[in-house]
């Protein structure tokens, strides 16, 4: 008899005649739950991350709030006809200063303009200005990111260099810089264009990181085996899995532009006095905030419950997007 004969048969002898108090009982399979535990419900579809992400935000009391204010926004600047039929540029010196009266709720600037009608219509400027750049960011950075993070080697190494190269320079310094130096010519495309120039950098670092774990997934490496080309894999695989993160930044990144170009106007080196904006409002307002605070009140009322309002709709939108979020 063999050595491997030998063992086999000194195992099979200890573990049939066990010790006294080591004896083991095995319940039936049908007195357990453990067939319940383990049986799977086939009579639901299988949902995808934006199916369960879309119930968590149903459920959120967060969501719900930031959506209505972010609608209500984009209402007022697409149709702020609805809202005041009067002319923000329609002012009348007899009025400067004027408190509020019967069809005009908030009072007059020192312009003799309705506050109430430079508030409902700054809205379209501020908001157009934020989801402009934040579309163009998304596109440069999203591109960047994900052409760094899937070819690596020397690509990312150029790539990333030239995102720290922009990363040193403050969103709000390099605007101020570069608006300074083309001042002689005013609109609302240099102030996007400006900031997408110097906001592109975050979308970029969070693009690569979710496309280099994405890349190394199962589902990657079974369409280069079934041979698809790098680019469209790139394109058709794994940016639409790496969509969760860069969907976060770009829903909080829209208030912080929105800020941006305030505080652009608010210094005098963004949009030109002829564009009804609500940082432009403020800037005109400050030197009456101890004798009339209301002609400053309102337009950073505005500012402040809209950039909120994002900020919010980001914080939503991230728990829900997020798998461990969901499981807690």
């Amino acid at each position: 008899m063999s050595n491997d004969q030998n063992i086999n048969q000194n195992s099979d002898e200890f573990f049939a005649d066990p010790l006294p108090g080591q004896e083991r009982y095995v319940a039936p399979l049908d007195e357990t739950p453990l067939q319940d535990v383990d049986t799977v419900d086939e009579t639901n579809p299988p949902t995808s991350m934006w199916a369960d992400a879309w119930k968590t935000l149903r459920k959120n009391p967060l969501f719900i709030v930031s959506a209505v204010l972010v609608v209500l926004v984009f209402v007022v600047a697409l149709f702020p006809q609805l809202f005041t039929r009067i002319d923000p540029r329609d002012c009348d010196l007899t009025y400067s200063l004027e408190p509020a009266s019967p069809g005009h709720p908030f009072g007059f600037n020192n312009q003799g303009c309705d506050v109430y009608a430079r508030v409902i219509y700054g809205a379209r400027t501020s908001v157009a200005i934020g989801i402009y750049t934040t579309l163009l960011v998304s596109v440069l950075g999203g591109l960047i990111g994900a052409v760094a993070g899937f070819f690596g080697g020397w690509v990312d190494a150029v790539l990333s260099r030239l995102t720290d190269i922009f990363f040193a320079v403050p969103l709000l310094l390099g605007a101020i810089v570069l608006l300074q130096m083309f001042r002689t010519s005013s609109s609302i495309w240099k102030v996007i264009f400006t900031l997408t120039l110097f906001g592109w950098v975050s979308m970029a670092r969070i693009v690569r990181g979710a496309v280099m774990e994405a890349k190394n997934l199962e589902f990657n490496t079974a369409s280069l085996a079934l041979g698809s080309t790098p680019g469209r894999n790139l394109f058709r695989h794994i940016l639409p899995n790496s969509l969760a993160p860069a969907i976060v930044i770009a829903t909080m990144s829209l208030g912080s532009y929105i800020v941006s170009e305030a505080t652009l106007s608010f210094l005098g080196i963004g949009l030109p006095s002829s564009v009804v904006s609500w940082g432009g409002d403020i800037s005109t307002a400050q030197q009456y905030l101890r004798t009339n605070p209301s002609v400053l009140f309102y337009p950073s009322a505005a500012l402040a419950i809209t950039v909120l309002a994002f900020i919010m709709l980001g914080d939503a939108v991230q728990d829900a997007l997020d798998p461990k979020a969901r499981t807690a």
